[in-house]
């Protein structure tokens, strides 16, 4: 009788016994889940999920099982019920600290977990995923094209020393802004004020008229101008949409305009979808300001407003007051790429400037050596809250001050912002690399994407699997006899060990691959006999 090594038998009985360990996990299913993750990004604590746990019992929630994955508290249901249940209770109590996303929790044993044993992830076919239908404020689009071109209006104004008391965006029909007007004194020349308007308000139609104190010049959008600008800000979120979803690693994502203002979003087989929907609809900027160091801030406080050509800011870091001048140096837009990087005060933001924010940004540091600039943060969202009974909706936006730093020396496109923690750093990173979104977004609709389609083909493929492999041991114990037996163990332990190496390499499982394992048991079959 043909003897090896015993040390080999102890190998493959090793190897084999920690394939089953890796394959294990593959066998237990998965549940419906909630995954509950901080704002701020913060790691998920014990208190927290006692506090969750608490008010999902208080509400009459019923839930399986908490545990904490990779920061994120993941809560797993029975039935889709209690888990839709869960997220709107969640939603309602925890609005202002967690976000939430469903999900799909494996009912892997706590001991594999910690072991850090997970099942295969399912491929596109097989995973739903994350549907999110999002509303484009395209009248908001139109309000920021009319702001961009009262600051040119400004500028020019101020550039040929032509006087004016105010330049606005108004509304010319109806209750939108379409114009930009300008007021002048009544000492100002208006000829001379429109020539130096025609650059900065090109392709507008410009009008004057008299006032009693002084004249107007307007200058309105046509219907046409408002058409593109309400398609190219739909365009661009979309574009922006699908950078951000390459930069968080969702493969084959489906990013389509839906109607005149919607945008629908899928996304097969997220995994970490808190993140992702928290990502998507954030509508953050960066703005690079100059301090004002000749006014007082806490007089600016105490009057209740800031002086002229400034702004008051809160500073995120430090909780005081600041105060800014309203001359934006560059914003965000102007950002050509920006990643994570680190400086002797911890974490940063290496960010690129394109060649015009970076030459205003040479001039602006060469001139003011010594002085300090900050980089203000703005965040648009929708807020709703109850008056005398009613649900109201507003819109907000959020201006903060991240970071503030004195300029040591003239640099132009190429710096770093600091003062944030890591998930910061690596959030606003990938914001402003993937691009602003051209205006605000409200989601509208969430669900999960094709759930039923997914547990069909993953049983009939199961089936599939089985049967086969069934008739094929049996095929092989009645016709070989003993040594269709030891076949059969060989070629489930050939399955074993493919399982264990797709769990290992977080490989996803698909239809195609189902059909491979199958088409590997009887390829095995030809080659063991």
């Amino acid at each position: 009788m043909l003897e090896y090594a015993r040390w080999k038998y102890i190998l493959v009985a090793t190897v084999l016994v920690l394939a089953l360990l890796f394959a294990l996990p593959n066998f237990f299913g998965e549940d419906p889940a909630l995954q509950v993750a901080r704002k701020d990004h913060a790691a998920v604590t014990a208190d927290a999920v006692q506090a969750v746990e608490a008010f999902l019992k208080e509400r009459g929630v019923h839930f399986d099982k908490t545990y904490i994955d990779n920061g994120r508290l993941m809560v797993r249901f029975a039935s889709v019920a209690d888990q839709l249940a869960a997220r709107d209770a969640v939603n309602e109590r925890f609005t202002g600290t967690y976000i939430t996303a469903l999900s799909f929790a494996p009912r892997t044993p706590e001991f594999l977990r910690k072991l850090g044993l997970r099942p295969m992830p399912l491929g596109l076919d097989l995973r739903g995923g994350l549907y999110l239908l999002y509303q484009v404020d395209v009248n908001g689009a139109v309000n920021q094209a009319l702001e961009g071109y009262a600051q040119d209006a400004r500028r020019a104004l101020a550039a040929a020393n032509i006087p004016f008391k105010d330049v606005t965006v108004v509304a010319v029909e109806g209750n939108r802004p379409t114009a930009v007007r300008v007021v002048l004194p009544p000492e100002a020349d208006v000829n001379a004020a429109r020539s130096a308007l025609t650059q900065p308000l090109q392709g507008l139609n410009i009008t004057t008229e008299s006032l009693p104190s002084g004249s107007a010049i307007q200058a309105a959008l046509t219907p046409a101008q408002i058409r593109e600008r309400q398609d190219y800000a739909i365009q661009q979120n979309i574009t922006t949409l699908r950078n951000r979803v390459n930069e968080l690693g969702v493969s084959e994502p489906i990013v389509q305009r839906q109607g005149v203002d919607r945008i629908n979003v899928q996304l097969p087989g997220v995994q970490n979808s808190a993140e992702v929907k928290d990502i998507l609809g954030r509508v953050a900027t960066l703005e690079f300001r100059l301090e004002d160091m000749q006014n007082s801030v806490y007089e600016a406080m105490q009057r209740g407003r800031a002086p002229l050509g400034s702004k008051l800011y809160t500073h995120t870091r430090f909780g005081r007051p600041i105060l800014l001048k309203r001359d934006i140096i560059a914003t965000g837009d102007q950002l050509t790429n920006a990643t994570v990087g680190q400086s002797p005060e911890g974490p940063a933001v290496n960010v690129k400037l394109d060649a015009r924010a970076g030459e205003n940004m040479l001039k602006t540091t060469r001139a003011n050596l010594n002085k300090r600039m900050a980089v203000v943060l703005i965040e648009k969202r929708r807020e709703t809250s109850e008056v005398d009974g009613k649900k109201v909706t507003r819109d907000v936006t959020d201006e903060q001050v991240i970071n503030d730093a004195t300029i040591r020396g003239v640099f132009s496109n190429n710096f770093q912002i600091t003062g944030l923690s890591a998930g910061e750093a690596r959030e606003l990173a990938l914001l402003l690399r993937s691009g602003s979104l051209a205006t605000v977004i409200y989601p509208i609709e969430e669900r999960a994407v094709g759930p039923s389609l997914g547990r069909d083909n993953i049983d009939k493929g199961v089936t599939a699997l089985v049967l086969g492999m069934a008739g094929v041991f049996a095929f092989m114990a009645i016709y070989y006899r003993t040594f269709g037996v030891v076949a059969d163990l060989v070629l489930l332990a050939n399955v074993v060990l493919l399982t264990a190496l797709l769990s290992m390499m977080r490989a996803s499982l698909s239809l195609p691959g189902i059909a491979g394992i199958i088409l590997t048991v009887g390829m095995a079959v030809d080659a063991t006999c």
